[in-house]
């Protein structure tokens, strides 16, 4: 097997791949975190809301849009590589709308617009895949009646229902 070479690392052990993977997850929310703080981060956060005060100030809110695409796509592009690691190649197949349903549904159980949502949504999923698909092989429906709940009762999802609305906690 081949894979990426970390110095030091033998990525084919299991615990040390996690690591890797555990480090960046660990500095993709800090990089996140620290730019949703930062001036940059507040000019985005206005070009969202109204673009043309943004552009009043002085700044080109198509500029700061495709700054925050470009590090969007930097992030992405090293969980694709580490994802393309694990699975040790890359096939059109991998990437079917069944992967994209399955981020979608993450996102809405960990709750949007946090930064802790989608890696709530992920450990819960993981979580009830396995414990679900351990009790009935039609897992999905039980998953599907869970994920209907969140959306009809739990707005802002599993971290909205705990924390409360955005801007209240």
């Amino acid at each position: 097997y081949v894979r990426n070479d970390f110095p030091g690392l033998n990525t084919l052990v299991p615990i040390q791949f996690f690591g890797i993977c555990f480090v960046a997850l660990l500095l993709a929310l800090w990089l996140n975190a620290r730019l949703v703080a930062s001036p940059f981060g507040l000019a985005l956060n206005a070009a969202r809301q109204v673009p043309v005060r943004v552009q009043t100030v002085g700044l080109d809110p198509t500029r700061l849009k495709l700054v925050a695409f470009v590090i969007s796509g930097a992030i992405t592009g090293l969980a694709g590589a580490l994802f393309a690691d694990l699975n040790r190649f890359v096939s059109p197949s991998m990437f079917s709308w069944h992967l994209s349903g399955e981020l979608i549904v993450l996102i809405i159980l960990g709750g949007v617009g946090r930064l802790m949502g989608p890696v709530i949504g992920a450990m819960m999923f993981v979580a009830l895949e396995h414990f679900l698909g351990g009790l009935t092989t039609h897992w999905h429906i039980a998953l599907g009646a869970i994920l209907l709940g969140v959306v009809l009762f739990a707005r802002g999802g599993v971290i909205g229902l705990v924390c409360g609305p955005k801007g209240q906690s």
